[in-house]
C-alpha cells in the first residue's frame, strides 16, 4: 500500500471509529468505603443564605422574595437547594442574576460569557463556590467539558451545598475527556456516599465507572472515544492547537495498531515459509548465527509517515476517493456516508476563518 493511500486509510479508519460504539468494558467494582463528605441540612443552608443576604443590606422587596423562594418547601433533591441559594444571590447581585438566567436556558453562543469574577480571590466563598457549581453543571449539560472543569476541578464537597452534584459533574467532565484517573476518583467518592446521593447520580455514576474501568490506551475503543471528543470539539467550533494535538495522537495510535497488524502478518508469513522449507532452511531447524538467509527482496522498507495536523480531513480528492473506495470494499455501505460527512465537516471547519 503506497504512503498516500496508507495515510488516507488511517484517516478513514479514524472517522469510522468516531461513530462506532465502544467495546464492552469490564467493571472492577470499588471496595466499599465510608464517604469523606456528607450533604448539609436544608435548614442550615437556609440560615447561611439568610445571613449572607443580611450582610448585603437587602431592601424589603428582596427580603419578601427571599421568603417566597425558601417557602416552597424542603428541596426533594440537592440541586433544588443549590438553585434556591443561587436565586438568593441573584436578589442583590446583578452578576449572579445574569448567571442564573444564563444557566436556566440552552446555550446560544459557542463561547459562553466570561465569568472570571467567580474566580476572584476576594469573592465571597459561599456565593462564588456555589455559583461555580451551578455554572459548571450547565456547561457539562452543554457538553463544554473543558470549560466546566475550569470552574469545578478544584472544588471540594464541603465547599458547596450540593456535594453529590459536584462529584457527579466532575466525573461527567473527566469521563468525557478520558481523564480516567480523575474521573474514577470523583466517581468513587460519589459512590462511597451512595446512601446519601440522589439515586440517578448513583445509577449513572456506576455506569460511567464501569465504562471507564475497561478503557486501555491505544486500543480501538480508546481511539474511538478520542475521535468522538474531536467531533464534539469541532461541533463547538474548537479547531485550535489542542484539537490538533489530539488528532496527531490519534494518528500515532492508529499507526501503532497498523504496524502491529503488519508485524503479525509478516511473522505468520515467515512461519509459513519456514514450515515449507523455503529459502533453503529446513523446517524446524533454526538458522545458525553465521548463516546468511536467502531471499530476493531489495532490503528496503517504507519510511513511516505519522501524518500531520494539516493533512487531517483535507486530503486531495484522489486520495480521499481511494479511501472511500476501500471503505466500500471492506465495510457495509452506510460507512461511506459517515466518512463523507466527516470529511465535509472537517473541510468546513478548516475553511472557517
Amino acid at each position: 500500500m503506497n504512503t498516500p493511500t496508507r495515510r488516507a486509510m488511517r484517516m478513514a479508519w479514524a472517522a469510522v471509529l468516531a461513530w462506532a460504539g465502544p467495546a464492552a468494558a469490564q467493571w472492577d467494582a470499588p471496595l466499599s468505603r465510608t464517604a469523606d463528605w456528607e450533604p448539609p441540612q436544608a435548614a442550615d443552608v437556609e440560615a447561611e443564605a439568610l445571613e449572607w443576604l443580611n450582610r448585603h443590606e437587602p431592601d424589603d422587596a428582596a427580603r419578601a422574595r427571599f421568603a417566597e423562594v425558601w417557602a416552597e418547601g424542603e428541596p426533594a433533591v440537592e440541586t433544588a437547594l443549590l438553585e434556591k441559594v443561587a436565586h438568593t444571590f441573584a436578589l442583590v447581585n446583578p452578576h449572579a442574576a445574569e448567571l442564573v438566567a444564563l444557566c436556566a436556558s440552552p446555550r446560544v453562543h459557542l463561547v459562553p460569557p466570561d465569568q472570571a469574577w467567580l474566580m476572584d480571590s476576594g469573592a465571597d466563598p459561599f456565593e462564588a463556590n456555589n455559583l461555580r457549581l451551578l455554572l459548571g453543571r450547565w456547561l457539562a449539560h452543554e457538553e463544554m467539558h473543558d470549560e466546566a472543569l475550569e470552574y469545578l476541578a478544584d472544588l471540594q464537597p464541603a465547599d458547596v451545598v450540593a456535594p453529590a452534584a459536584l462529584l457527579f459533574y466532575q466525573g461527567v467532565a473527566y469521563h468525557s475527556l478520558l481523564d480516567k484517573d480523575k474521573a474514577l476518583a470523583a466517581l468513587d467518592r460519589l459512590l462511597d456516599g451512595e446512601h446519601q446521593s440522589p439515586r440517578r447520580y448513583v445509577a449513572v455514576g456506576r455506569l460511567m465507572r464501569e465504562d471507564l474501568a475497561g478503557v486501555r490506551p491505544d486500543t480501538l475503543d480508546h481511539i474511538a472515544r478520542r475521535m468522538r471528543d474531536i467531533r464534539r470539539r469541532l461541533d463547538l467550533g474548537r479547531a485550535g492547537e489542542k484539537v490538533r494535538r489530539i488528532e496527531d495522537g490519534v494518528i500515532e495510535s492508529l499507526d501503532k495498531l497498523i504496524q502491529e497488524l503488519e508485524d503479525q502478518q509478516a511473522a505468520a508469513a515467515a512461519a509459513a515459509g519456514a514450515g515449507a522449507g523455503q529459502g533453503g532452511i529446513q523446517s524446524g531447524a533454526p538458522a545458525s548465527g553465521e548463516q546468511i538467509l536467502g531471499g530476493k527482496g531489495p532490503g528496503e522498507v517504507d519510511q513511516k509517515d505519522l501524518g500531520s495536523g494539516a493533512d487531517w480531513g483535507s486530503l486531495p480528492p484522489k486520495e480521499r476517493e481511494e479511501a472511500l473506495q476501500q471503505i466500500d470494499r471492506d465495510f457495509p455501505s452506510h460507512y461511506r456516508d459517515v466518512i463523507e460527512e466527516y470529511f465535509r465537516r472537517r473541510a468546513a471547519t478548516e475553511e472557517t476563518p
